[in-house]
This record gives C-alpha cells, sequence and structure tokens, in this order.
C-alpha cells in the first residue's frame, strides 16, 4: 500500500509540472487520451498504460490500452490466494477508437488468464463490439454496445476429456450490453456497466458449460468516481456477475492520470 500511495502522490505532482494541453473529460468513456493508472485490488496490484494516436481520419480519435492485473498478489492482495504467487494472474489489451462527432466508438478487447481453469489451462477471450452515444436524459448517459467474441485457450479440454496440446478455439460469443453514467456533481460520477455474453458455438463443453457451468452469463460493473483535478481522479471498481455474488467479486481503488 506504501508503494501504491507512493506512486499516486507522484502522478498528482505530475498536475502541475505537465505541459499545458487540450485535458478531456475524464468521465465520458468516448474520451481518448495518453493515461496512467495503477490499482490496489483484493487479488494484486494493477498497472494500466494507454496511449492515443491519430487515425488520420477526421474527427476519429483512437488509443491502445494494456493492463496488468493481479501483480504481488501474495504481498499486497487482501484475499490471500490458496497457491501463494506473486506473479502476474491475467492481462487486458484494448484499442479504441471514437468518432466525437458521432459519439459512435468502436473497440478490440483481448483478455488472458494466466489462471487455470476446467476449460483449458489458460484461458482468453477476443471481442469486437460496437458502442453508441445516446442524448443526456437529466444526469445519464448510457452507451449501447453489441459485438461478437471468440474464446480460446492453451491445453484446452475436448468433450471426450482428452486435451488438444497448444493453443486452439474452444467457441465464439456474442455480447450485449451498455455503459451508464451518472453525473453526480461536476467531479462525482458513478458508472453501472453489465455485460451478457452467450455461447453461439463451439465444443459441446463450452456451449452447455462454458461460464461457471451455463451457456450465458451476465457481469456487472459499478465504479464511483471522484476527479481531484482535471488530469487526475480515484475511482473504486466491484466486479460482480449472476454466478458471483458481489462480496466475492473483484474489487480496487484505482488511481488515474491524464497526460
Amino acid at each position: 500500500m506504501k508503494q501504491l500511495l507512493s506512486l499516486a502522490i507522484t502522478l498528482f505532482l505530475l498536475n502541475s509540472t505537465v505541459e499545458a494541453k487540450e485535458v478531456l473529460d475524464m468521465s465520458d468513456p468516448l474520451a481518448v487520451y495518453t493515461q496512467a493508472g495503477i490499482g490496489a485490488t483484493n487479488k494484486g496490484l494493477n498497472v494500466k498504460i494507454g496511449i492515443s494516436y491519430s487515425t488520420g481520419i477526421k474527427d476519429v480519435a483512437a488509443m491502445n490500452l494494456i493492463e496488468l492485473k493481479g501483480l504481488l498478489g501474495d504481498d499486497l492482495g487482501w484475499d490471500r490466494p490458496s497457491k501463494k504467487s506473486n506473479r502476474m494472474d491475467s492481462f487486458r489489451f484494448r484499442n479504441f477508437s471514437a468518432n466525437i462527432k458521432s459519439g459512435r466508438g468502436s473497440q478490440l478487447d483481448i483478455n488472458y488468464s494466466l489462471k487455470e481453469s476446467f476449460l483449458a489451462e489458460r484461458t482468453g477471450n477476443a471481442s469486437y463490439s460496437i458502442l453508441q452515444a445516446l442524448p443526456k436524459f437529466w444526469i445519464v448517459n448510457l452507451y449501447p454496445l453489441a459485438g461478437i467474441g471468440v474464446e480460446f485457450g492453451k491445453n484446452t479440454v475436448e468433450d471426450d476429456s482428452s486435451i488438444d496440446s497448444g493453443f486452439s478455439v474452444i467457441g465464439f460469443n456474442s455480447v450485449v450490453g451498455f455503459y451508464g453514467k451518472f453525473t453526480i456533481t461536476d467531479k462525482i460520477w458513478l458508472n453501472y456497466n453489465p455485460i451478457w455474453a452467450a455461447a453461439l458455438a463451439g465444443s459441446d463443453l463450452y456451449e452447455t458449460s462454458g461460464y461457471g457451468g451455463k451457456d450465458n452469463i451476465l457481469l456487472h460493473e459499478f465504479a464511483a468516481s471522484y476527479q481531484f483535478t482535471p488530469r487526475f481522479n480515484l475511482r473504486y471498481f466491484a466486479n460482480w456477475s449472476n454466478l458471483v455474488d458481489i462480496a466475492d467479486g473483484d474489487h480496487r481503488i484505482e488511481f488515474n492520470y491524464q497526460f
């Protein structure tokens, strides 16, 4: 925790020395900017870096974002693992682009877990989705999204219980949901982001039991955020599902800085 606070203070002090340039609204899910973040979670530290770049297309901005999750879980996570480990437990790569005029965005989202599951020694998911900003109503902004994805794994379990050595495709799924933003003040906002994923095709094991014994899952994410300065904020996240209670889900406190 001392390391986390030290890094957070460093990010905060950067606000007084960074060169002046346009600052984007960090509460906007469609905002694209270069950023860095670090979070303390019940499973260890999360580190996030996002780099914006020019697309060469008028009104379209884009960024690549990499997140490393579960670092130093045994030492710093408040949920102690059954097997002692300080290695990273998963990572995420996200390529996101948004049209600032139309309010439409698209994203390629890749998640890869280093933890063993009943489907494979290691599993991952890659999805492509499109989202659209709707007109603001009162304090509410909604961004519906829909997409398709592919589940893959290393040393996957076949329907006959044999092991398919190496990497292989487990199945395909659909993704539907929305990002929800609720503005409380100019510095405080809440988010609720439900995502429903369902198996479309693949092995019999995946189609019937790919999501904790079911063929679909409803994922929930809640966030509460406070903007200290235009470039620096603090966010609390909770992630759970219809199969995992919120108390047993993932929780993190995250500091973010916009460069």
